[in-house]
């Protein structure tokens, strides 16, 4: 393997790369940082989980020019959240580099506020291509000066309408220029793509290695998000670990578990960034004494975790990358141990968890999430047995004149212990919940808000033009402030769809849909007209 001081690179890469905690570099990385770095088109195909965005933020970091504070390189990304990751990837990398700016830029932040750093001078942008198309019309962006345009997971790109913006981009950016594109597959489409805008590229494309994770088995529930923390509940239930490691991707999302999870009765804290050491001390301290049933944490705020005897790691959320989810499940089934690890997805991410699969080469396997019954029924096996040890241990003769004095008042003893029982096990609060099947991407959607919070939309598209409910929640959620899983039901029809949105988000989608094409169509959302009443 190639360590990273064997390449080309700067004292200071070198030291935030070991901050970051990397000893060697992946196969995408040996075979492409250099390469890029020389200036060169390049073409890499490479899955999610290889380490692609530090080998393509490595060397742009490298041939950034600290002191020149215009704009030098563009990097564009299918959505919002992996122009996020990618942005925190970056600012790791420039850890010990002065004087250069990275600013992520995306639908739903301020843009007002984007706008007020781009004029203090930003030398790397991270954005989606909506967005990006924004700004360049605005003028706050100004293309002339980008030197090197990376297009980060293309395929994805393509596949959610943004080729037009990519092509009006790419065009906007003058030669001479570095095009640099990652993609997990190669198309008719990508292909095209590198024949039209890139110079006699390289071509990098890295073999997946075989990663095995022993003694861990495997399984993962589909679920909705509005029945996830059930779920999770329901699973905790049945398996009844000792020690619980439960991952989210934000750091609000562990506030917000842990608090329902305390809500329900369960022994759980949290764990991420904004912790103060002594906090954080104070919770790992809880965990590993066993007073502490469950730990919820972030993927950095676990990487100081040191307990060796973790029964299961739940994936509340499922990780961007599959590097991640390898770390993330390592943390059970260690030194010789069996473990296990449980992922929820929803929707979508089923594709996701598909492709983490094939780079783990792990067999991850679909499971029915556990009834109430099932529930009644371990606690009812663990009770007995509680029964018996306690029956074992003896000492017994306070509670035996207890039992005599209901006896006394013509209580039979089966009666008096099939009440305690009762108390014991009896949860008026489960009910059986209806576990909607797992949306897919051209079912009809739920979202999270009541029918009376809702706005129905117009949108001048539909399955004629090859359009699916993901491409409408892409392109919504890719282009404004709302989040997928707060769009409503999608209703396709063969020239038009109807899309049911939060009333807060309608100005800002109104406002954020102008002029934007969805493979290839121009777009116009309106308010839908009211049904008329037969």
């Amino acid at each position: 393997m190639t360590k990273f001081e064997e390449m080309s690179l700067s004292p200071e890469i070198i030291r935030a790369v070991a901050d970051m905690g990397f000893e060697e570099a992946t196969p995408i990385q040996a075979q492409s940082i250099e390469v890029i770095m020389s200036g060169c088109d390049v073409i890499g195909q490479s899955q999610t989980g290889t380490g692609k965005t530090a080998a393509f933020g490595i060397a742009c970091v490298e041939n950034i020019d600290a002191d020149d504070k215009r704009l030098q390189a563009l990097i564009l990304c299918p959505t919002r959240e992996l122009a996020i990751q990618v942005c925190e990837e970056f600012r790791r990398i420039i850890k010990y580099k002065d004087n250069i700016k990275v600013l992520p830029v995306y639908g739903g932040q301020p843009i007002d506020r984007q706008i007020s750093v781009l004029k203090r001078g930003v030398q790397i942008i991270i954005g989606t291509p909506g967005r990006v198309m924004d700004h360049i019309d605005r003028r706050t962006i100004k293309p002339e000066t980008i030197r090197m345009l990376v297009l980060d997971e293309a395929d994805e790109m393509l596949d959610m309408g943004f080729r037009d913006d990519i092509e009006t981009i790419l065009k906007k950016v003058p030669e001479p220029r570095q095009t640099v594109l990652f993609s997990a597959t190669m198309p008719d489409e990508i292909l095209e793509l590198t024949r039209k805008y890139q110079n006699d590229p390289t071509f990098v494309k890295v073999v997946q290695r075989e990663l095995t994770v022993p003694n861990i088995e495997q399984v993962y529930y589909e679920v909705s998000e509005r029945t996830k923390l059930e779920a999770l509940c329901r699973v905790i239930d049945v398996m009844n670990p000792e020690l619980s490691l439960v991952f989210c991707n934000t750091k609000k999302r562990v506030d917000e578990i842990v608090e329902q999870l305390q809500g329900r009765g369960y022994f759980a804290e949290g764990l991420h960034g904004d912790l103060k050491q002594a906090q954080r001390d104070t919770v790992m301290k809880k965990f590993r004494n066993r007073t502490l049933e469950i730990l919820v944490a972030t993927d950095v705020a676990a990487r100081g975790i040191d307990v060796f005897d973790i029964d299961v790691v739940f994936n509340y959320d499922l990780p961007q990358d599959a590097e991640y989810y390898v770390h993330r499940i390592g943390r059970t089934g260690r030194a010789g141990r069996s473990g296990k690890a449980v992922t929820f997805v929803a929707g979508r991410e089923i594709y996701k968890l598909r492709d983490i699969a094939r780079y783990t080469k792990a067999k991850i396997v679909n499971q029915k999430l556990p009834t109430v019954a099932d529930i009644e029924q371990v606690k009812t096996r663990d009770f007995i047995e509680e029964i018996k040890a306690t029956i074992a241990e003896g000492h017994l003769t306070k509670y035996l004149t207890m039992v005599d004095e209901l006896i006394e008042e013509d209580y039979a003893t089966v009666d008096i212990a099939a009440a305690l029982m009762k108390m014991r096990l009896y949860d008026d609060k489960m009910t059986e919940i209806d576990f909607d099947e797992p949306e897919r991407p051209s079912a009809p959607r739920k979202g999270k808000y009541k029918d009376e919070d809702m706005a129905r939309l117009f949108i001048n598209v539909g399955s004629k033009h090859k359009i699916r409910a993901n491409d409408i929640v892409g392109a919504l959620a890719g282009e404004t402030g709302i989040s997928g899983s707060a769009i409503g039901a999608i209703e396709i029809l063969d020239d038009f769809t109807f899309v049911d949105v939060p009333k807060d988000f309608v100005k800002e989608i109104l406002h954020g849909m102008k002029n934007k094409k969805l493979k290839g169509n121009k777009l116009n959302v309106e308010h839908a007209k009211k049904r008329k009443k037969k």
